[in-house]
This record gives structure tokens, sequence and C-alpha cells, in this order.
């Protein structure tokens, strides 16, 4: 997808619910002053097809700085309409689309002849002015291009070394990782150009923006990189990445890190309805701590036209469009979406992470399964069958959600408030029996 230098820093449900709150674009920050902005979260939507890409970044940051700005390695000097401002809840929408779900179902009277399964799906849950005035860098530090686009000023800057291009940051007031230099210098010998956008959090105000809204560019190179190393550059701890990648081919996977998928369907205890973030960050924490970091897991993959369950509706064909799904006029146009999620840092990612689309359409979901117990009156033999086998099916319940999240089982039984013969409160456990013929003859 990406040209052999353009290798954005991306910094990523979260599951159901964020795992952090910060929120990071592909790239490093440069803050004004002695700010400091970290990276902790980014979510990127790459919609690929034959060498065309088209990245949308979303973003959020921590600290109060005036002024920030955004510097991403770009494989071309892009035109003015190669840049555009997106919608913030695109991407809001395609993550709570394709997050892990909780699916519960109901299990139904045992001794009724038609038996029917409901099931309830539960969503889970978001320049002033940059002064290009000559100076001693001008020779060394050139720039490109330069647009007004919306709230942001964009900047496409070339430079002979690293140095040249950190100086000129600095003479503009920016501070700079002192880090960045030998991953910048990487890049430039890759002859890659670089995006500063810079906004003007006045003219923001005036729009009546409260949020940094998505930058997105439009670019054709024939390799597929999402570039993560300089987001590294300034990260306080690891890093979520979330990538949203929009093929019509199918899947998309990592060539050059180890991918697995989530666990696509485990049975887990009722009480985790009322608590499933908390289990989710439990659970993805549970996954790292036995494959490590830097491992890229696969937590949805589907055809975009539809979902089951659907923890939130599909997106809309405009809604696609808007994130640069550009062939939906065309004849048969099929759309599908993968969901990947990395924890990272600088050691288990030493290099940008390149990907490649597959023609894997099979659907694959990350779900729990909250199976609940019926508790009507026995009227059946069958009714004696499904109580008896209750506390062996709590059991592998409760053994599942240890394993998922690595709390300890009698921690999770005492959620469950169930005895360690897996029995419950109150639970009656006087089988059914049905009358003997003649009990009934003079009643």
């Amino acid at each position: 997808m990406c040209h052999p230098g353009f290798r954005l820093l991306c910094a990523l449900l979260a599951v159901c619910a964020p795992l952090s709150a910060a929120h990071a674009f592909c790239g490093f920050y440069v803050a004004s002053g002695e700010s400091k902005l970290f990276n902790h979260r980014s979510q990127v939507v790459l919609v690929r097809d034959g060498d065309r890409t088209v990245l949308t970044m979303a973003s959020d940051y921590e600290g109060d700085p005036k002024e920030f700005a955004l510097v991403v390695p770009v494989p071309v000097v892009l035109k003015r309409g190669q840049i555009h401002v997106g919608d913030s809840s695109l991407v809001g929408k395609l993550d709570a689309y394709s997050a892990p779900r909780l699916v519960e179902y109901h299990d139904e009277d045992p001794c009724q002849d038609a038996m029917r399964v409901r099931m309830l799906s539960i969503g889970v849950g978001s320049l002033q002015e940059v002064r290009v005035s000559a100076t001693k860098f001008m020779d060394q530090v050139r720039i490109e291009a330069r647009y007004e686009v919306d709230e942001y000023d964009v900047l496409i800057l070339s430079a002979d070394d690293s140095g040249a291009l950190l100086r000129w940051l600095t003479a503009h007031h920016y501070r700079v990782p002192m880090q960045a230099s030998r991953v910048v210098d990487s890049y430039l010998k890759q002859g890659m150009k670089f995006f500063v956008a810079k906004v003007d959090l006045r003219r923001r105000a005036e729009r009546g923006l409260t949020q940094l809204r998505p930058l997105q560019i439009a670019y054709e190179s024939p390799r597929f990189m999402l570039p993560v190393r300089l987001g590294m550059v300034n990260g306080n701890g690891p890093q979520e990445l979330f990538v949203y990648a929009i093929t019509r081919q199918g899947r998309v996977e990592p060539v050059n890190y180890r991918s697995l998928k989530l666990p696509e369907a485990v049975d887990v205890p009722a009480f985790v309805k009322g608590d499933f973030s908390t289990v989710w960050r439990a659970a993805f924490d549970q996954l790292v701590r036995k494959h490590g970091m830097g491992v890229v897991y696969t937590e949805y993959a589907w055809d975009m036209t539809w979902c089951d369950p659907c923890p939130s509706p599909a997106l809309t064909r405009e809604e696609q469009q808007a994130l640069g799904v550009w062939w939906l006029g065309e004849p048969n146009a099929s759309v599908f979406v993968t969901r990947l999620h990395a924890r990272y840092d600088r050691e288990s990612f030493p290099e940008d992470l390149v990907l490649q689309t597959t023609a894997d359409r099979a659907n694959f979901q990350c779900r729990l399964v909250v199976r609940n117990e019926w508790a009507g009156e026995a009227r059946c033999e069958s009714a004696n069958t499904y109580r008896q086998g209750l506390p062996a099916r709590r059991q592998r319940q409760a053994a599942a959600l240890a394993e998922l999240t690595g709390w300890p089982l009698a921690d999770v039984r005492g959620r469950m408030h169930a005895s360690t013969a897996w029995t419950l409160p109150g639970e009656s456990l006087t089988p059914y029996r049905a009358a003997a013929w003649w009990e009934k003859l003079w009643k």
C-alpha cells in the first residue's frame, strides 16, 4: 500500500470499550513550549484497492498545549485535493460496528415441544498560521506545498537530512524528541516527504469544534504498509493500535508480524453482562501476557453489507464513501472490513507494519456469550436433565472466563455467587416426579 518509506507511526477496543482515553495520529507529535504530548491509542482506517489507498487518521491528545502539530512521512508530494478533513463520528461508528461483542441467549423451557432460541446482542460500548519565512535552514528544508484545509494548515516538507528538519521544527517553536533523529533519517534516505499538519485552536473554536477531526489523505503506492516507528518516538509506554482495513477482496493480515485471531466464541457467566468493558480489558491484557507484545490480533473480519449479531448498524454506502471507498458505484461492488489490534512498544515493533490483502472472505468475529438459565417450574423429566447439567455448565463458563482473563477461578465463582458444588443460593434441587397413574383417579 505504501511506498517503501511510507511508514506512518500509529500508536489502538477497544474492543468494545476503549482501552485508553487518549487517541493519537499516526505520526509523532511536536508541541510548542514545554508541553508534552503522548501517544497511547491510534485508530487508522485504511481503504485499499490495487495501489490506491485512502488513509484516515483519528486522533486525540493528552496535555493542554496551545498548539500542536502532526508529522507524518508520506511517499509523494500530495496535492490539495488529496487531503481532506473527515468526520470523527465515522471512525467511531466503524469502531462500534467491528468491536468484539457480547451476545446473550435465553434458555427456553425444557418442557416445551417447540424450542425457540432468542438472541439479544448487546453492543459495547468514541494554524495559527505556520510562518515559513526564510531561515538559515531553508536551503536544507524545502516547502514542497502549502495548503489550508479547514482548521488545519498543511505543509509538505522535504529535507536533506534529519538534523535540518528537526532544527527547522525547533526554529518554529516546536520541541522535538531527540530520539526522532534516527527514525526521521531512515525515512529521508528512502526519499520520503513529511506531511506537517498544524491546528489553529482559535480557528477551530470559531468553527464550534471541540475535538480534533481526522485527517484523510489519498495516494497511490505499490506497497501496503503502515508506519508505526515514528509515533513511538514520544510514546508514553505501550501503544494500542487499531487498524480498520477496508478492501473489496477480503481479509487483511500482517506480513512481518505474528498474527493471531481472538477467541471466536467464549461462553461466560451472566455477570459479565454488567461489566463487559472490564472483562474485555482483562482478556486482552491476558493475551498480551501469554503471547507478548508485537502480536497483531484479528478481532473482526466481515462483509460490510451485514452483520450478525450487530452491536451497531453497518455503515451506509454514503458513510463508506466518506471514508474513501471509491468503488461503490461499480457493478457487484463488495466491501470487506478487517479489524486488527496490536499492543506494542519500540522493542516489540522494530519495523513498520506491512500488510497484505487476501482472498479470504470467511466471516469472523470475536464474541463473549452469556446463556441465561431458565428458572421456571419443572413440569417434565427434561427439566430434571436440564437442571442436573447446570452446575457443570457453570463450572465450564467460570473456567473459560478465568482462562480468558487470568482471574483466579475462585474469584470468578465468587462473582457468580456459586458454591464449591456450583449451585446457586436458594436453588431447588428437588427433581420433578411424574405422578403415578392411580394418583389422579380420585381427585
